[in-house]
């Protein structure tokens, strides 16, 4: 299937150009995104963000609804819109708008989130109005066909079957973790989606759905690359301004109460050969210093051959092959807004208890909490930051860049905060990680999950 939930697409563009921009000794000092941001009377955000280095155009428009929000009743109703998204509108037969883009030379796609819904083109840059035109048919109206919804609960609940329920280690941790951490159901509902939820979806439900969070003031259209600024205005102006403004989004509450008792899950998995193990802490806020620093903590601990904990877990008690996880595991720790998780997984051998390894990662995470980090460490990491922000912002595609600016947009209402983020690395300090450390990797701020295989029942050769 063309769209799938978990991937976070990449994408070989034909004509894409070889190099990413200006000769090296031509480039100004620190990261420096154009950006034009503005807003039309129906309430959508608008972002340009001109970049000329490959002649082609990325546009997106994210929608303000991820599977976080999505209705009691209704688990799975934010993924089964983007499929329905797809299936065309009363201008635009199915399958002719992937005849469009793909006949242009483009590729297009699209994922849900925790807290959005995104849809994506890039294409040729003479192809911006047509892609601006097909993206402001879609947020107009859609296709509410009974046969197009059951088609597409079918895909739905078969994708719940092949990468959840039929498959080793299937939703691990991504999707068991914060089902067991948190305590708020919009936290903590399967975010996949029940089938019985999918099952009783109906046509009003789509129709309600659809004119409640796809609106324009609930959404941020993205244009970044090689196009004339006033032109795209100009088309912006023309084809979405005159989509009528929805009613207010519902304010649903999504704070999650301070974690104060270490929780333990478990449960059996019938594909898996070996056990698996994850655990994850309440992050900071977004956006405040503490989750940069966290960002760093990531980086020492967890990512790369050179992290503490996979020199201790891989290299010196060998009881893995490989460690890990992160901040926002289905995304980044950018584009989120609201309670995550820094979770770690890992497979091990039936040899190793979860109880020696966990004292194991245990001795680790108190190193950093007691002793603290180098200043050099600290330089390292943020080396790594600043390295993966550029290759993210410098990729051809642009979607990297285009996804910065839609979450800066949807969550902060600030898409040039992207210039700012090496300033905010920066102000971390050994100190603040020592202290943040102190506060969010505590046991009592963690939870830990198990997947375990299934025993062989009894007279089953061994």
């Amino acid at each position: 299937m063309k769209r799938t939930f978990l991937k976070f697409f990449s994408i070989i563009f034909i004509l894409a150009l070889a190099g990413c921009g200006q000769p090296e000794e031509a480039r100004a000092p620190g990261l420096h995104v154009e950006v034009d941001y503005y807003r039309l009377d129906n309430g959508l955000r608008v972002i340009l963000a001109p970049e000329r280095s490959v002649p082609t155009v990325t546009v997106a428009v994210y929608y303000n609804i991820g599977f976080r929000i999505e209705p009691k009743g209704r688990t799975g109703f934010a993924h089964l819109f983007e499929h329905l998204m797809f299936e065309g509108t009363p201008n635009m037969p199915e399958g002719e708008f992937d005849k469009m883009i793909e006949g242009g030379g483009g590729v297009n796609n699209g994922s849900t989130r925790f807290d959005y819904t995104n849809y994506f083109e890039i294409m040729p840059s003479h192809q911006l109005e047509p892609i601006l035109w097909v993206e402001a048919d879609r947020m107009t109206e859609i296709n509410f066909l009974e046969e197009t919804l059951e088609n597409q609960k079918g895909v739905v609940s078969n994708e719940v079957k092949v990468n959840v329920l039929n498959r080793p280690y299937g939703g691990f941790p991504w999707l068991d973790l914060p089902q067991a951490a948190n305590e708020n159901w919009y936290n903590a509902h399967n975010f996949y989606g029940d089938l019985e939820d999918l099952e009783a979806a109906t046509l009003e439900d789509v129709r309600s759905f659809f004119y409640t969070y796809y609106r324009p003031n609930n959404a941020v259209l993205v244009v970044a690359g090689d196009f004339e600024v006033a032109d795209a205005k100009r088309w912006i102006e023309k084809y979405f301004a005159v989509i009528p403004a929805g009613d207010p989004i519902p304010e649903v509450d999504i704070s999650e109460p301070r974690q104060e008792v270490e929780k333990f899950a478990e449960k059996v998995d019938p594909f898996a050969p070996q056990p698996a193990l994850a655990f994850g802490y309440h992050m900071p806020e977004r956006g405040t210093p503490e989750y940069y620093a966290m960002a760093l903590i990531d980086l020492i601990l967890l990512q790369g051959e050179d992290s503490r904990l996979y020199q201790k877990l891989v290299k010196e008690m060998g009881v893995t092959d490989s460690v890990f996880g992160g901040i926002n595991m289905i995304g980044n720790m950018y584009n989120y807004s609201g309670p995550m998780l820094w979770a770690v997984g890992l497979i091990h051998s039936s040899e190793n208890s979860h109880e020696a390894i966990m004292a194991a990662v245990d001795e680790v995470i108190e190193e950093i909490k007691s002793d603290g980090v180098s200043q050099e460490e600290v330089d390292r990491a943020l080396r790594k930051v600043r390295s993966s922000l550029y290759d993210t912002v410098g990729s051809t595609t642009r979607f990297g860049l285009v996804d910065l600016l839609a979450s800066f947009a949807l969550f902060d209402d600030d898409p040039a905060r992207i210039n700012a983020l090496e300033g905010d690395f920066d102000q971390v300090t050994p100190e603040l990680i020592k202290a943040t450390a102190a506060e969010y990797l505590r046991s009592t701020n963690r939870t830990v999950i198990r997947r375990l295989p299934a025993q062989p029942e009894e007279g089953d050769a061994s």
